[in-house]
């Protein structure tokens, strides 16, 4: 999740709204959908609550420290990820394997929404929509890092999957264990903190992070006094406890769906594909808000947040819970003590995110714009990686 907040008591209400319906379905004892329901809008609405406290706190720190949009966008959307984390912890505890998928689908969800929104970009007369300087000097080079990182760690499931289905020296189903997943998830959230230090250290000025598209950012004439720093801590507990309430609500209801969904036969990516949709809503909301106010920047932060995010972030944190999980015996345990079973579902959800970054990475680096031809190459890539992965996968 990505995005740069709403601001007014919306949330507030939303928040009230979400406490009545989650309190509602513990008095429901019988399971059914009408509590799923239940389940699912309190779920989501305690979550976009979440998100839009913690990005307010943030954009609090953001005023004291005077970054510009795209930074304050960005940071903002860092921390909009907790309800993600915290919701796709309930989903890996029941079910590490579909929580893995979750989390790659919502990469290829993410890189859709990037597409979809450059098509609503300002645009100049020879159809190129500029993006701001922190978008290509620094998250082209995350987009290359991942797109490196999955096409390797793809042709290695990919590979040990082959082997283990010729008959290898162990009868155990091919999987990740709990130290590779470590190994892993350490890595990439390393090259995350880098990302935020330099994106911090280079671009929280104002100049050299502004994009053409951002001169309808209006600012304001007279100076504010920066918010309090219990604000701040006020703002972030309610969007902790938030988060934890919220995401319970939805991993259940995600429980659920999956259960019904192999009931029904269908094929658990689908399942897959609409708890990752779910889990971008709030960031969709989130740059929806800021275009329609013209915060192009900030739009902008969060629907590239929602590519960049995942794969440095969302997925780490998953990783490192699922061989936790794993090891304190959480869940239902592999044959072999594997963490995450290496399968066709999980090998291609982790190798077709090579293509999107792939082409993200060229239509944003090659000349800080996109085009019209680029905008439709995206989504052609996106669209279909989707739909062969739910269709086929």
């Amino acid at each position: 999740m990505a995005g740069g907040g709403t601001g007014g008591t919306l949330w507030v209400k939303m928040m009230a709204v979400a406490a009545v319906l989650l309190t509602l379905s513990y008095f429901l004892h019988e399971p059914g959908w009408l509590h799923a329901t239940i389940l699912a809008i309190g779920g989501l609405l305690m979550v976009f609550a979440s998100c839009e406290s913690m990005v307010l706190c943030v954009d609090s720190i953001a005023k004291r420290s005077e970054w510009n949009p795209f930074v304050a966008g960005t940071m903002g959307g860092l921390a909009s990820n907790l309800p993600e984390v915290v919701m796709l912890g309930f989903v890996l505890a029941a079910e590490p394997r579909i929580g893995f998928i979750v989390v790659m689908f919502t990469l290829h969800a993410g890189s859709l929404a990037f597409g979809i929104y450059s098509l609503v970009l300002p645009r100049d007369a020879d159809g190129h929509a500029r993006l701001p300087a922190p978008l290509v000097k620094l998250s082209t080079d995350l987009y290359a890092c991942a797109a490196g990182i999955f096409l390797t760690m793809g042709l290695l499931m990919l590979a040990m999957y082959v082997f283990a289905m010729d008959g290898g020296a162990s009868d155990s189903p091919a999987a990740l264990s709990a130290t590779d997943l470590y190994v892993i998830g350490g890595i990439l959230l390393l090259v995350e903190i880098v990302a935020i230090w330099r994106l911090v250290v280079r671009f929280s000025g104002d100049g050299e992070a502004k994009s053409e598209a951002t001169e309808t950012i209006d600012t304001v004439a007279e100076e504010e006094a920066p918010p309090s720093r219990g604000k701040i801590v006020a703002l972030g507990l309610v969007g902790i406890a938030a988060a934890v309430w919220g995401g319970h609500g939805v991993g259940e209801f995600a429980e659920v769906l999956v259960h019904s969904l192999r009931q029904a036969g269908y094929s658990e990516m689908v399942g897959a594909l609409v708890l990752s949709i779910f889990a971008c809503a709030g960031a969709y909301a989130m740059a929806a808000t800021a275009h329609t106010k013209g915060m192009y920047d900030v739009a902008l932060a969060s629907v590239s947040g929602a590519v960049t995010q995942v794969p440095f972030v969302v997925l780490p944190f998953a990783l490192l819970m699922i061989g936790a999980f794993s090891q304190l015996g959480i869940g239902e345990a592999m044959v072999g003590g594997g963490a995450l079973p290496i399968d066709m579902q999980t090998t291609t959800v982790v190798l077709l995110g090579f293509p999107p970054l792939l082409i993200l990475w060229k239509a944003v680096q090659d000349d800080a714009a996109v085009n019209w031809l680029e905008t439709v190459t995206m989504m052609a890539i996106f669209s279909l990686t989707i739909y062969f992965l739910a269709v086929h996968g």
